[in-house]
């Protein structure tokens, strides 16, 4: 069909959809390209009738979208009536400025509210219904921030697993199996059963409270949210990483130290007087069990690695241990790398696969907010509270070198 204006073509496709449009444009790009004959100048009127139909559509399609106005913090449809926000509520933003407005005292908007409401009912039958369902979950975005942060600041819990399961929920863990064989052509192969690790963690509660001053209410979201990033990370993170070490398993995570049986066949011991020597640390690598040692690491505090271990030399006078700022590690000993976690008690050295040491955080990190407690002082009490737990997967894939008693 020939047009003989852009606003004729433009009234023939506007009932059109958007797949018809771009196909019919498809098809003159290929027939301007091919055909000589063809009538170049009604064709041009007709791609302008069909862009003019597209943008039509689209027009009417963003007025009818939800939209989420940063500024005003609240999403609209084309009639300005306040939208429903779908997905992860956690991770949208306006649940994000649901969760913040609280805490400060602010007033929230529709769509704020409906979001804060539906996360709300989404967490009141899990781990946190046992404390009060008043608790807000942290946002995603800032609970990402905590755990990025912890992960930068090393030790164990930089390098270890994290999972986000439920309680008392058993996972399987893949360990290490043997290589691949040769084969003989038309020869039966014997099937091998992988080796599988299985852990489950229990719920254990981990509590902070602080106190604010009242003025806190004049701090800006994005101010707000780095506080309690930094007071989040201080307090729950840092608890985390001391239970990745010591954690007795008693109302709270289990700890390498108390969760390895610790044996002569994963453990060695040297005499104070003398000192950790290369002899001993050569033979605790040899402790680490066979398809381990592809991705294990020496863990130990700062004051052990410069007081002790950094002055150590083989047999040929080199030092044992190398820094490696290149690449923005602590540094490496017998080429594994060296990991600083102070939880560790000076004198003790760790080596092992870390990736089978795990904390698992299921519901992320729960704040709530009161007044009633710092009335007479003005202050505002801000509660946090998460449900998590430590544990060594797999036991055999560590080694341990202390001082003897």
């Amino acid at each position: 069909m020939k047009f003989k204006t852009i606003h004729e073509a433009f009234n023939h496709y506007r009932t059109a959809t958007i797949e018809q449009i771009e196909t019919r444009a498809a098809e003159i790009k290929n027939i301007i390209e091919t055909d000589p004959d063809a009538d170049i100048a009604s064709l041009n009127i007709e791609i302008g009738g069909l862009d003019q139909a597209k943008k039509n559509i689209l027009e009417k399609q963003s007025q009818q979208r939800s939209e989420f106005n940063p500024i005003t913090g609240m999403s609209f449809d084309g009639r300005g009536s306040a939208a429903a926000v779908t997905g992860d509520i956690v991770a949208s933003p306006e649940y994000r400025s649901a969760f913040y407005k609280t805490l400060l005292g602010h007033d929230l908007t529709e769509t704020e509210q409906a979001a804060y409401r539906r996360a709300a009912e989404e967490h009141r039958a899990d781990a946190f219904s046992t404390t009060g369902n008043t608790a807000a979950v942290v946002p995603s975005q800032t609970l990402n921030e905590v755990v990025s942060k912890a992960r930068t600041q090393g030790g164990i819990i930089s390098v270890c697993r994290s999972f986000a399961i439920p309680a008392n929920v058993s996972v399987p863990v893949g360990t290490p199996s043997g290589a691949a064989a040769w084969h003989t052509e038309g020869s039966n192969v014997d099937r091998e059963k992988p080796s599988i690790a299985n852990v489950s963690f229990s719920g254990h509660e981990i509590l902070k409270v602080f106190s604010v001053s009242a003025k806190v209410r004049r701090m800006s979201i994005a101010a707000f949210e780095s506080y309690l990033t930094e007071e989040l990370n201080a307090c729950t993170m840092a608890t985390i990483a001391n239970s990745l070490v010591n954690g007795t398993g008693s109302n709270q995570g289990t700890g390498i130290l108390s969760g390895v049986t610790w044996n002569a066949g994963n453990s060695k011991t040297y005499t104070g007087a003398n000192g950790i020597k290369y002899a001993d640390i050569t033979a605790l690598v040899s402790l680490l069990a066979r398809g381990y040692s592809n991705g294990a690491a020496f863990a130990m505090s700062n004051a052990t690695l410069y007081s002790q271990v950094y002055g150590i030399v083989d047999t040929t006078g080199r030092p044992v241990f190398t820094p490696d700022p290149r690449n923005e590690l602590i540094g490496r000993i017998l080429g594994f790398p060296v990991v600083i976690d102070d939880y560790i008690e000076d004198g003790t050295v760790l080596f092992g696969n870390f990736y089978y040491m795990a904390y698992n955080l299921p519901e992320g990190i729960s704040v709530d907010r009161s007044t009633e407690s710092g009335f007479t002082r003005g202050l505002v009490d801000y509660r946090a509270i998460a449900i998590a737990d430590t544990k060594p997967i797999v036991q055999e894939a560590f080694a341990k070198l202390e001082k003897a008693s």
